[in-house]
């Protein structure tokens, strides 16, 4: 017999969606929106739809597997198991539990996801990974502006005189604010996109600004300058509720719009023309990830903050920098479920050079890692460094659903369950102020088990099983102390379906801030405590043809690797066909100079390897422009991460995934 029930979805995604899914004979049958959710009303894309195809695959992992002679074969869970902590009560012992390493992401969202962390910490530490191959940079910079990454509440935009879609298609990674845009331009609310690519979002607004990759900070100087000189800067939050202003004043003295204008390839009349956007307000900025996956992608999201700040648009309905929403994942208590205070010694690789640091570790080296919640070979930079970086370590060991390119270098595959096979609480920290409830709704295939439960079997292993002897009720508790302290209940969440978050719906409406000195900071007191220059800056990224001309002229084109329209980063690729063909999108500028037409075969290529792929030909983008969605498996053509740098941005803790300069070449068919 068939019945609906209400769920929610994992994907780590902006929009967090609310699902309603048919159940029949213990097997998921279909997942459609849930129609009662606040925001998402019914509305999910195909990434959400697909988690019925991902959750019923043949190729679904079913048991545990361990590599003999070069070859999986299935093995029980106890000898698993058994084997793997052995060896992590032999590397305690020896050398140390900073000789494991957990190299994780957050391909899966979950409040108890967090139960791995209460798992390595109870063992005493391990050697963990810190920063952000998608967001970090980003989310630093607005902690040194404002104190922390908060966004205004959705409904919000009904507020805003004027929007401007910075760097963000929200078309595709975001598609309830995309319905908002849609409502507000029928009203005759102007909205302009800046972005490289002429895409879904710029094709409704009023005005798009193909600017060059890497460049958006120069432009926010540039608006800003303009804003300047014609006396509509907001001085009363200047001089009353912010500090380090004539900083960048003294910085726009030195700088011309006809610089402005050169590095960014915009025209001087269409930064005029956003300098009016910004004063026609309250003005809602809504900023992409991708302009902070640059060396200077710190820098660049604190000059936009700056902008959005000196012009009036900061603590007022309509207004706002939406970048991140840390008040959602703040409203929980995950230092309950961690257990931070049983970690006796710890040591950490970032995300984005972790490869480099194994190799490069000692006293101890990585002996064991585990990899959760990640296809490592497909995300982290620099593919091939980071095959040899896993392959130098002893024993891999990979939790997951499918056999993925990190799965296939593995020593030990543990299969693990899908989100409508356990119960969990969701929630994102992008957009809205929602967290939504996800309950076990039929029983996972085969012999595939959740984390929570290979944790609980390794900690009874290990010694430390007492720290796991609750249920997921009593955990989820746990995770919500800090709001049934405020008169919320799991009950009511449970009954619901979804509960809005005790945050406030316009961040930063009393000017009182987060930073040291309590006001906004535009030289930042948190960086000079860090012993960084706290000032914004006229900063190129490193792969620029200012920056590293010689490189320029052997790789002349900007790559961008943005996010696939139809699969969460690598997780659908095996299930859906017409992503199984690397597609290279390239300018008519690019496609004349090499004599490329759509459909052509063609590589891309710099220092680092080599993409092959199909050529697509895109209209109204940045003439210097090359994109390849990322996530693509091995075998479907390989990751476009072979091409693309591992450092760190200028402000730390944030990948620099689009500091890659390429050349392209015609092949014979």
């Amino acid at each position: 017999m068939k019945k609906v029930v209400k769920s929610a979805c994992p994907l780590n995604c902006w929009d967090a969606c609310g699902f309603h899914v048919t159940i029949e004979n213990n097997r998921v049958m279909q997942v459609d929106g849930d129609p009662d959710h606040p925001i998402t009303q019914g509305k999910i894309c195909g990434r959400g739809r697909m988690l019925e195809a991902r959750a019923n695959a043949d190729e679904r992992l079913l048991y545990p597997l361990k590599k003999i002679n070069g070859t999986f074969q299935r093995v029980p869970w106890s000898q698993a198991l058994d084997e793997i902590a052995e060896k992590m009560r032999t590397l305690k012992e020896t050398l140390g539990t900073t000789s494991v390493l957990h190299s994780h992401d957050y391909s899966n969202n979950g409040l108890l996801k967090n139960l791995d962390r209460r798992f390595f910490n109870s063992y005493g530490g391990v050697t963990d990974v810190v920063g952000s191959l998608c967001w970090g940079a980003g989310i630093e910079a607005q902690k040194w502006d404002f104190g922390n990454a908060c966004s205004h509440a959705p409904e919000d935009i009904e507020n805003s005189k004027t929007i401007v879609i910075w760097g963000r298609n929200v078309a595709t990674t975001n598609m309830h604010l995309f319905s908002k845009l849609q409502n507000a331009r029928k009203k005759g609310i102007p909205i302009a996109v800046i972005d490289p690519m002429y895409n879904a979002t710029a094709k409704i607004s009023n005005l798009h600004v193909p600017i060059r990759p890497g460049s958006d900070g120069f432009l926010a100087l540039g608006i800003m300058k303009v804003i300047l000189e014609s006396g509509k800067e907001d001085r009363q939050f200047i001089e009353k509720y912010s500090v380090g202003f004539p900083e960048v004043e003294e910085m726009l003295s030195r700088v011309t719009l006809e610089e402005v204008s050169e590095v960014t390839t915009v025209p001087r009349e269409t930064i005029e023309e956003l300098a009016r956007y910004y004063t026609s307000g309250p003005t809602s900025s809504f900023i992409g990830l991708g302009m902070q996956r640059y060396q200077n992608g710190g820098n660049t999201i604190r000059t936009i903050d700056a902008l959005v700040a000196m012009s009036g648009n900061v603590g007022v309905p309509g207004g706002g920098a939406n970048y991140a929403n840390l008040g959602v994942s703040q409203s929980f208590s995950t230092e309950k479920l961690t257990l931070e205070g049983r970690k006796k010694g710890a040591r950490y690789f970032t995300r984005m050079n972790q490869a480099e640091q194994i190799l490069m570790a000692k006293d101890p080296q990585v002996q064991l890692a585990f990899i959760s919640r990640s296809n490592a070979l497909t995300q982290i930079p620099d593919t091939n460094l980071t095959k040899k970086a896993f392959a130098s370590i002893h024993t891999v060991i990979v939790i997951d659903q499918y056999m993925t390119d990190t799965a296939e270098i593995a020593d030990y595959v543990l299969p693990c369950t899908t989100v409508f096979e356990e119960e969990d609480l969701y929630y994102a920290s992008m957009y809205h102020h929602y967290v939504n409830y996800g309950p076990k709704l039929v029983d996972a295939p085969g012999e595939a088990k959740s984390d929570r439960w290979i944790w609980t079997e390794l900690a009874n292993r290990l010694g430390f099983g007492m720290d796991f002897q609750h249920t997921t009720d009593e955990f989820l508790k746990m995770g919500i102390a800090n709001l049934e302290e405020q008169g919320f209940t799991l009950e009511e969440i449970k009954e619901e379906g979804h509960l809005l978050l005790p945050i406030e719906p316009v961040p930063w409406k009393t000017k009182t801030f987060e930073t040291p000195s309590g006001k906004y900071e535009f030289t930042s007191q948190k960086a000079k405590q860090e012993g960084k220059d706290g000032r914004i800056q006229w900063l190129f990224p490193s792969e620029s043809r200012e920056a590293a001309p010689e490189r320029y002229e052997q790789f002349p084109y900007q790559l961008l690797t943005i996010h696939p329209l139809r699969s969460n980063h690598s997780q659908h690729y095996p299930l859906i066909k017409g992503l199984q063909t690397t597609k290279v999108q390239l300018s008519e500028r690019i496609a004349i100079e090499h004599s490329i037409d759509t459909g052509d075969p063609i590589s891309v290529f710099n220092d680092r390897g080599e993409v092959h792929g199909v050529a697509k030909v895109m209209r109204n983008s940045h003439p210097d422009v090359i994109n390849i969605e990322e996530g693509q498996w091995s075998k479907f053509g390989g990751s476009v991460n072979v091409l693309t740098s591992r450092g760190e941005s200028d402000i730390g803790i944030g990948a620099t995934l689009y500091d890659c300069l390429v050349n392209v070449k015609k092949r014979n068919q």
